[in-house]
């Protein structure tokens, strides 16, 4: 088996340009030290390299509106504070589909490439920038899961099922709360927990690193037993945090 399939492109359910569904981490998992053995998705578009997508703005395709892809200067992106690298893996993902090593499968075999797997949904990319009925469908034998959206506020509210709404202020986490979602707020390192509705990411460096993003799974909307929302401070390169916090700043 190899480790890594396309299991779907078609249309954005963003803006409708063309995107693709990558799955890795199906042999061997993921580097990534903090979310563990998990089965990663990738949501990239399929018409440029993902540089491209994000020096263009044509990113919006699979992020949408979330206000950590930056802005657009010259042919450049700037204040950009996603967390994602994208000259790494998203790079390499994309190199490699196009090379034509990632096989296309159907979503009943993704299906049952993702029975009793945990499965990391958007390791780059909001799920919401694919069908709902896509997702129904090559997680309806899963274990269990993570995700995450910035598009809570106009995407298919059954992604609550299976998301967590993310969240960059208190205001932003109240209104998502109110549309049934359990949120996820990233805030500056002063902010504090929301006590009694919040707790502190466990595999955060401030939580001291306890778990993994695969051993704990508390982000996983709906479906997941936790029922209080989920605060962390912003992490990722200095220079992304930074950037993160002055546009908190502007905003306050």
């Amino acid at each position: 088996m190899a480790n890594g399939v396309i299991i779907w492109e078609g249309a954005s359910a963003i803006d409708g340009a063309p995107i693709r569904v990558i799955a890795t981490g199906l042999k061997t998992s993921s580097s990534n030290v903090k979310t563990g053995d998990l089965i990663q998705t990738w949501i990239l578009r399929s018409d440029m390299t993902p540089q491209e997508a994000v020096d263009s703005g044509a990113d919006e395709s699979i992020c949408g509106l979330c206000p950590h892809r930056g802005d657009i200067v010259n042919g450049k992106n700037v204040n950009r504070s996603c967390y994602v690298t994208i000259f790494q893996a998203p790079r390499n993902i994309h190199k490699t589909a196009e090379s034509g090593k990632y096989a296309r499968v159907t979503l009943q075999e993704a299906r049952a490439l993702f029975a009793g797997r945990n499965v990391r949904l958007g390791a780059y990319g909001d799920p919401a920038a694919v069908p709902f009925d896509v997702w129904a469908v090559v997680l309806a034998d899963s274990a269990r899961g993570t995700g995450y959206t910035h598009q809570w506020q106009k995407c298919d509210t059954r992604f609550a099922l299976y998301c967590m709404a993310s969240a960059d202020s208190l205001p932003e986490a109240e209104s998502a709360r109110a549309l049934g979602y359990r949120t996820f707020r990233v805030g500056t390192a002063a902010e504090r927990i929301v006590k009694g509705i919040e707790f502190l990411c466990p595999a955060s460096k401030e939580a001291g690193v306890k778990t993994t993003c695969a051993a704990c799974l508390a982000c996983g909307g709906l479906s997941s037993p936790n029922r209080a929302s989920v605060f962390i401070p912003a992490h990722g390169a200095a220079g992304k945090v930074k950037s993160f916090e002055s546009r908190v700043a502007t905003l306050g």
